[in-house]
């Protein structure tokens, strides 16, 4: 893509995000300039990363232009934190890369709409679970922001405070916090919570991760569950559980449930709703003014009494849902989603050009569309569609005449 001799750099265009409560944008001024150097060019629209605090003048300081969305849109690659929908698919055309969260599972006609259109998607939700490609997981980088800020949360809405106090007065004992998920939202939650003085215990079907927990200073909740590698996983996601599984997790959970102040849940399998963790029932064993702050609220929530966007008072227990919320810290996390943004199109920058056919399993990986289709078997399958015949062998080459059979 525009890397023949003489041919202008490829263009990549940055978007105002429109989406509601988005404050984010989907590359920083720190994050341009090994793009820079790998000669393409960059444009982002007028007051895209105002919000995140990142003013224009800060974008053409490193070498950026400033320009309209129809500029951006017209640029060789289209790179957001939400991909395009609605007006703004309309805008994509055939060859088009676009670069974004996609929630390809969740809303997989969403996806089908930019292939119909001859996009290049790349979904970067699935980008693989490897080492290489740590430095681009957008659900990891997203989720260590909302695993701080879920703490910060439940602290304002809890009528205690988090750490011992020791005073004239007599001694407050430190809230008891419960984290359910110890993955990377989960971490983060817990090492919040421990810094605010909190005590902190921390419960996941994956007997693999107490060593972490324990590390940050917070008691691993051991449950007498014969899970084998169910529920294992990796990064911000699990594996789904079983149903008996799970209705004996929350059998053992309850008592724990109850005796915290603060419950954090962050337990996710992706492209399923969320496993029901904490019941109604369990939420009334609670006392009065304990808050749960459900980091699953969007794939339908942890708790049984979880409404997306809500606070709900359940008997004297506040049970926040919040959503997106990685964008109510929109500085940090741009910076963070930006690099992922930045890493991953590295990979298929060279010359001036970006270049998607590129042989690199990161990049075949979180490709969802191409020339037309969608190319992902899981997105397919989730589309109803069939998987893509595979690719014919090439043919063997004819065997070269000998002098002999020359000679005859």
């Amino acid at each position: 893509m525009s890397d023949q001799p003489g041919a202008p750099s490829a263009l990549i265009g940055i978007p105002k995000e429109l989406g509601d409560g988005e404050l984010r944008v989907a590359m920083t001024p720190a994050a341009l300039g090994p793009l820079l150097k790998g000669g393409v060019r960059v444009v982002v629209e007028s007051g895209a990363g105002v919000a995140a605090g990142f003013p224009d003048s800060a974008y053409t300081d490193k070498g950026a232009t400033i320009g309209s969305r129809d500029e951006v849109f017209a640029a060789d690659v289209v790179a957001s934190v939400r991909v395009p929908e609605g007006a703004d698919a309309d805008r994509v055309r055939a060859g088009q890369v676009v670069i974004g969260m996609a929630t390809p599972f969740a809303t997989p006609e969403a996806v089908q709409v930019l292939a119909e259109k001859g996009a290049t998607l790349f979904a970067l939700e699935l980008v693989p679970r490897t080492t290489r490609a740590q430095a681009m997981d957008v659900l990891s980088s997203q989720a260590n922001v909302a695993g701080y800020k879920a703490v910060l949360l439940a602290a304002s809405a809890l009528p205690k405070v988090y750490p011992l106090l020791t005073t004239a007065a007599g001694t407050i004992p430190p809230a008891k916090v419960l984290i359910i998920g110890a993955g990377v939202a989960g971490l983060s939650a817990i090492a919040t919570a421990r810094r605010l003085g909190s005590v902190v215990e921390a419960y996941d079907v994956r007997p693999a991760v107490k060593e972490e927990v324990q590390s940050l200073g917070a008691r691993f909740v051991e449950l007498p569950l014969e899970t084998g590698q169910e529920g294992s996983g990796s990064g911000a996601y699990a594996q789904q559980m079983s149903e008996e599984t799970l209705k004996k997790q929350q059998e053992l959970l309850a008592k724990t449930v109850a005796a915290s102040d603060v419950v954090i849940t962050t337990a996710q399998v992706q492209g399923k709703k969320a496993p029901v963790i904490v019941t109604s029932e369990m939420v009334a064993q609670m006392a009065p003014g304990s808050v749960i702050v459900d980091l699953a609220a969007e794939q339908g929530g942890n708790c049984e009494a979880t409404v997306a966007g809500q606070t709900t008072d359940v008997g004297g227990v506040k049970v926040i849902g919040p959503v997106n919320l990685s964008a109510t810290i929109p500085t940090h996390a741009s910076l963070m989603y930006a690099k992922n943004v930045a890493n991953f199109l590295q990979l298929m920058v060279a010359d001036g050009g970006v270049h998607p056919e590129v042989d690199d399993d990161i990049v075949r990986e979180t490709m969802v569309s191409r020339g037309g289709q969608i190319v992902h078997a899981r997105v397919r399958e989730a589309l109803g569609q069939e998987p893509l015949a595979a690719p014919a062998p090439p043919a063997e080459p004819e065997p070269a005449d000998t002098p002999e059979e020359v000679a005859e």
